[in-house]
């Protein structure tokens, strides 16, 4: 008996050359979600999208409004009694800048090599464009598709999703399915196949410390007066211990100790330490009694991500800053609430913040929790069926140290699961200059999406509730 799929593979092998071509079209686009200067690409991004998914066959096709950027909407329901899957990616990029550390213009995507250098091509336009691009095939090909499809493309990933969760309560009807499958999240490996079972969450906190009414002259009061850059540093040096474990009582509440599955796992991801450092110019250092990889994926973590006060203008200024300010996050594990952990880190600086000095908080984003997926649950299953080695091997099951708000948030609002299944790799330089996405990731992520909807139309759809 011939495979079904092997016409839809085959048509979208012959089609590649399009692909690239319309993805290099979305490429172009500046959806610069951040600066508002950008209102009219990312109005130009939503109308191209529209018209890729009416030309590709779904119905509905539409914008989802929650107060914000628009997300972009379509569906195919044609497989009555077969899970419905909302396929989730976004249309909007980090700004380009310092542009000038770019070789080849960000919005003008360029090819070197195997490589499609541009802003968004691996965050993540280049994986959205493969997840859609397989569903329209199936549509082409055999006037159907194995599962019923719910395309949703948000415009606020790179700010946060300020505006998903009043968006997907508003439509949250319309949004309704068993799972969902993300074209962001990326592999961890270009040679062993690896299956994203989570992601840590976050949460962050800005604070500022201010040590008297005004900046004073360091001659007249140097030495005899509280210096807010000193009195920051302290405070945050004081968060941690002089091994890298986290002072803060009760940063850990509620973390569940990774389990022998998950150290297994992340034993077996081939992993080289040495060059993991040295590609960065960095040294290990944290929690003792963890592997650096354990230390970035399994357990939690709080790092300062900037401090700034003072003079730091060209030549010197001979002042005593009267103000210091810090942002920090935090990433958390399973188990534990990230409000209730940003809330002992501000406890903690509030504690220690010495007298004299006012404290006050400027932000603080309770976060969301971490994402876990059971290892024998549908979408992992299907998964492992579809990438396992010719040889039978099993892909390795990673956790992703980063965090992706949509995993919790959709099992939150819509009690849904969610399998990160897009193909950036970990070197292409997301969020940085001269981020590219590989041409041959495009082909492997066609034959895996498209292989995947075929598996998981097996499963029904109660097979996805109840985990």
């Amino acid at each position: 008996m011939s495979d079904p799929i092997v016409p839809v593979l085959d048509h979208l092998a012959s089609r590649q050359a399009q692909i690239e071509s319309w993805l290099k079209t979305f490429l172009r686009i500046p959806s610069v979600s951040a600066d508002p200067a950008y209102a009219g690409s990312m109005d130009e991004a939503r109308r191209l999208l529209c018209e890729r998914l009416r030309a590709g066959g779904l119905d509905h096709v539409q914008l989802l409004d929650g107060g914000g950027e628009p997300a972009v909407y379509g569906e195919w329901t044609g497989a009555p009694g077969r899970p419905t899957l909302l396929i989730y990616g976004h249309y909007d990029v980090q700004p380009a800048d310092p542009v000038e550390l770019w070789r080849t213009p960000p919005f003008e995507p360029t090819l070197v090599g195997d490589r499609l250098y541009a802003r968004g091509a691996s965050d993540v336009k280049g994986s959205t464009t493969v997840a859609l691009e397989v569903v329209f095939a199936f549509l082409a090909v055999l006037r159907s598709c194995p599962v019923n499809i719910k395309v949703f493309i948000e415009g606020e990933e790179e700010t946060g999703s300020p505006t998903l969760r009043p968006l997907i309560q508003r439509h949250r009807q319309l949004l309704a399915a068993d799972a969902v499958l993300s074209a962001d999240g990326g592999r961890a490996s270009a040679v062993t196949p690896t299956i994203n079972t989570g992601a840590r969450g976050h949460a962050a906190l800005e604070i500022r410390l201010r040590t008297a009414a005004k900046d004073l002259h360091s001659g007249r009061y140097g030495g005899g007066v509280r210096n807010a850059l000193h009195e920051m540093a302290a405070l945050l040096a004081s968060l941690h211990r002089r091994d890298g474990s986290v002072a803060v009582q009760g940063f850990d509440a509620g973390a569940r100790p990774p389990t022998p599955r998950q150290r297994q796992d992340t034993a077996a991801f081939p992993y080289d330490e040495a060059a993991f450092f040295s590609d960065v110019a960095g040294a290990s250092h944290g929690e003792p009694g963890y592997s650096p990889r354990e230390r970035i994926t399994l357990r939690p973590a709080l790092d300062v991500n900037g401090m700034w006060g003072g003079y730091t203008g060209a030549g010197a200024k001979t002042i005593i800053p009267s103000l210091a300010s810090a942002k920090l996050t935090a990433r958390v594990v399973e188990g534990q609430d990230p409000a209730q952990v940003i809330q002992s880190v501000l406890t903690h600086l509030e504690a220690a913040c010495p007298p004299g000095c006012e404290l006050d908080v400027v932000a603080l984003n309770p976060g969301s929790p971490a994402a876990t997926l059971p290892p024998a649950h549908p979408l992992v299953t299907a998964a492992e069926a579809v990438l396992q080695t010719p040889g039978g091997a099993r892909p390795v099951h990673v956790r992703l140290g980063a965090s992706v708000p949509i995993t919790s948030l959709f099992k939150e609002t819509l009690g849904i699961d969610t399998l990160m299944f897009g193909f950036n790799l970990p070197d292409e330089d997301v969020h940085a200059p001269n981020e590219f996405f590989r041409l041959s990731s495009i082909s492997q992520g066609l034959q895996a999406w498209t292989r995947l909807l075929d598996e998981l139309g097996r499963y029904q759809p109660s097979a996805f509730h109840g985990n």
